[in-house]
């Protein structure tokens, strides 16, 4: 009898082994939390693009914004454990437990981590006819019209109102949040001329900075940033010691097999060496992670802390999530 028991055993595991071996045999879906043309979205598509030639198979982004990134995150949690359904998403999904009390998952516990991708700076940017042309210029703005400045940003929750966040609680400034359902839209209105300012990464404003349609104020960053060498950092421009980088993870299910993680990550490697991707990422000033980085291990270990500094700063802060 146990001889019996041993030999299905082995059997199983050999069935399972050449299962995962197989793996993937069809499209892959990259969840990606935010509407499309934001940040988040064209960074997550260059590295599906390219996890797909190394795959042999699609990996195609499905848009499933809202809340702050939690819509699309919960999708994920829900979707089978088999490595067919990933998360491709920002440190938002560190700030979401301290914004949504109520959180139907644990960005931590309910995924299985496969590595960390980039990290990327923030730039403040105003409508091209605002009257300050600089971070002070916008501070003296505020002070001497409280409440009247229309701060854009893409949702609770999302990495530009995480941004402003932590601007007005350094500044204790009074303005006006005016939250979008993504990136675009919101960029949309800033380039009409319907609200003020926004705080957002290159891969979405660098183009309209460029083009002359929206002026870059300072960027979030301990030094300037090479697509914008002329524009100063928060810490040059009155605001001593300010600095918030992006960073972008990806993760899959949490149960999803051992043999599958590994083979995500490995792919996930094979893409961040990719000349092609590398570009791309480097004309956004998104800087890729070194090799040791882009490990669960590291990823989890990451993501716990930073959900503990966003819990404290939020909670500093006075934010939540309606």
């Amino acid at each position: 009898m146990k001889i019996y028991l041993k030999l299905l055993v082995v059997i199983f595991t050999l069935t399972s082994i050449s299962a995962f071996a197989e793996y993937p045999d069809k499209q892959i879906t990259m969840v990606i939390p935010y509407a499309p043309a934001g940040s988040t979205d064209v960074m997550g598509r260059i590295l599906a693009q390219t996890m797909s030639k190394n795959f042999g198979q699609p990996v195609v982004v499905d848009n499933v914004g809202g809340a702050g990134g939690t819509i699309g995150a919960l999708k994920v949690v829900r979707a089978p454990a088999d490595g067919y359904t990933i998360l491709f998403h920002n440190m938002a999904q560190a700030a979401s437990p301290a914004l949504y009390p109520k959180l139907s998952y644990d960005p931590v516990s309910d995924f299985a981590p496969i590595g960390m991708v980039n990290d990327v700076p923030m730039v403040l940017v105003a409508r091209k006819d605002f009257p300050a042309n600089t971070l002070q210029g916008l501070i003296d703005y505020i002070k001497a019209n409280p409440g009247k400045l229309n701060f854009a940003n893409a949702g609770i929750g999302s990495t530009s109102n995480l941004c402003e966040v932590l601007m007005r609680s350094s500044l204790s400034a009074s303005w006006t949040s005016v939250s979008y359902k993504g990136t675009g839209p919101a960029l949309n209105d800033l380039l009409a001329g319907q609200v003020d300012v926004i705080c957002d990464q290159p891969a979405s404003t660098l183009q309209h900075i460029k083009g002359g349609n929206l002026k870059a104020l300072a960027v979030a960053t301990k030094e300037r940033i090479s697509s914008l060498p002329e524009t100063p950092t928060f810490s040059q421009s009155g605001m001593p010691g300010f600095q918030l980088t992006v960073w972008h993870g990806l993760y899959a299910p949490k149960g999803t097999p051992k043999p599958v993680v590994n083979r995500l990550v490995a792919s996930l490697a094979v893409a961040l060496r990719d000349p092609v991707l590398a570009q791309r990422f480097n004309e956004m000033d998104a800087m890729i992670v070194p090799p040791s980085s882009a490990t669960p291990t590291y990823l989890e270990k990451f993501l716990k802390a930073d959900v503990e500094r966003w819990r404290i700063a939020l909670k500093n802060a006075g934010v939540k999530a309606e």
